[in-house]
């Protein structure tokens, strides 16, 4: 379980193809003291576990499924990330409950700046979009956020400056590809509606 809270940018250092799946070498940053073999690791929003340690670089084990379904699959040598540590017993939740399961994979639209701001407009696969509404939480790319409105296709959600400078979203570009997460609570009211009807 994660916050959405993004403790630190790491860096891909090397990608190690496994047949359909690939070995992922992170860069931790600031995520590495008390880092341990076992632990899990959200990266880019993706729950993953550290299968070897090496000082600050530890290895994840990425699977077809993963790779297929969430933009870890296009990462290479040098490509930021946003990392958080899972969420520990009686630590403050300053984001929303965030599982570090993907749901779907979003994509930018529109990028409005606004002074130091950004509002970002996103386009959702349609089987998801009910589970969004106005004033709700969603994680985008592992980032805890408030979505400011839902259209038809998209949803959109502004950034604050710190948000840009903190996490890879500060570089996203229209046409990008992010991994979406959507509320957890909306998908067990989803799922409770489908079967008492």
């Amino acid at each position: 379980m994660f916050t959405g809270l993004v403790e630190t940018l790491g860096k891909v250092v090397r990608v190690d193809p496994q047949g359909p799946s690939a070995d992922l070498v992170v860069d931790l940053g600031k995520c590495q003291p008390g880092a341990r073999i076992g632990d899990s690791i959200a990266i880019n929003g993706c729950c993953l576990t550290i299968v070897q340690l090496e000082g600050p670089l530890a290895t994840f084990q990425a699977g077809e499924e993963t790779l297929s379904r969430t933009n870890l699959g296009r990462l290479k040598e040098g490509s930021p990330v946003n990392l958080e540590r899972a969420l520990a017993v009686g630590d403050r939740l300053g984001g929303h409950y965030v599982t570090g399961h993907i749901d779907a994979q979003a994509t930018l639209t529109v990028r409005r700046n606004d002074g130091p701001w950004a509002f970002l407009h996103f386009e959702v696969p349609s089987s998801y979009r009910q589970h969004l509404a106005s004033k709700g939480s969603v994680a985008i790319d592992g980032v805890s956020l408030t979505v400011v409105s839902v259209e038809h296709q998209t949803f959109s959600v502004a950034l604050i400056p710190h948000t840009l400078s903190a996490t890879t979203l500060g570089s996203l570009k229209v046409g990008d590809q992010v991994n979406l997460e959507t509320d957890l609570l909306a998908k067990y009211v989803e799922r409770m509606l489908e079967v008492r009807s």
